[in-house]
């Protein structure tokens, strides 16, 4: 039996993978074939009409540039903020050096959380040795050991001594807010937190949360350093 002819000037066929890398590859295709687009619609996907395929590329764009546009005013509203935190840095280093003693420094930086930083709880944690939080009264700055047994509840953040965000956990809470404390920013003080740390909180869960950025922490913790350290013989002012 013979084979089957095939005439020279069949049709070839194409799977509809291969049209589709063909007119991926060349993007002016309906450029060059432009009666074609005249003859292609697709499905609107709702109900029985039908779009052409230029409609349907200006309906996918009009829907990229929304999503564009919402992106940007995101990246804008991000940018507004950092841009708000760097003054609020600059305006607190420029006030604490106008300040002569240490207490008077430590009574700004806690006036300047408040107001410019909206903190709504602040504590800041002095490592002196001998020192035990239960002999001190409630107030913005908590001096403790180093080594005392409370700090356990934050070893790993003492170990890494690097600012972070995140929810807080009980017996930390205990120690530096008491109750309705749900997230915080801890941010160390001096090479390897040597000094102490800064702890911020907030009674949204939410508020500091573990993506948040930490560079401007680092910076506002490089300052308090800088604040702490200077005349450290001076009383603290417990606040």
């Amino acid at each position: 039996m013979s084979e089957p002819e095939t005439s020279a000037d069949a049709t070839p066929e194409f799977t509809e993978s291969e049209i589709a890398d063909y007119l991926r590859e060349h993007p002016d295709f309906f450029e060059r074939y432009p009666s074609l687009l005249l003859r292609m619609n697709m499905p609107h996907g709702v109900g029985s009409a039908a779009v052409s395929l230029v409609e349907r590329q200006v309906s996918m764009l009009r829907q990229r540039n929304t999503e564009l546009d919402l992106r940007l005013a995101e990246l804008v509203s991000v940018a507004k903020l950092n841009d708000e935190l760097v003054r609020n840095i600059i305006r607190l280093g420029a006030s604490l050096i106008r300040v002569p003693d240490r207490s008077g420094r430590l009574a700004k930086l806690k006036s300047s959380l408040e107001k410019d930083f909206s903190a709504e709880h602040a504590v800041l944690v002095l490592f002196e040795p001998g020192a035990s939080p239960t002999e001190l009264p409630a107030g913005f700055v908590l001096r403790i050991d180093r080594d005392h047994e409370a700090l356990d509840a934050f070893e790993s953040f003492l170990r890494t001594a690097r600012p972070r965000c995140g929810p807080i956990t009980e017996s930390q809470r205990k120690l530096v807010f008491g109750r309705g404390i749900k997230s915080a920013a801890f941010v160390p003080l001096g090479e390897g937190a040597r000094l102490g740390f800064l702890v911020i909180g907030s009674t949204d869960p939410n508020y500091f949360h573990p993506t948040k950025r930490t560079d401007y922490l680092g910076r506002l913790g490089d300052l308090v350093a800088v604040a702490i350290e200077t005349g450290q013989a001076d009383g603290d002012g417990s606040q």
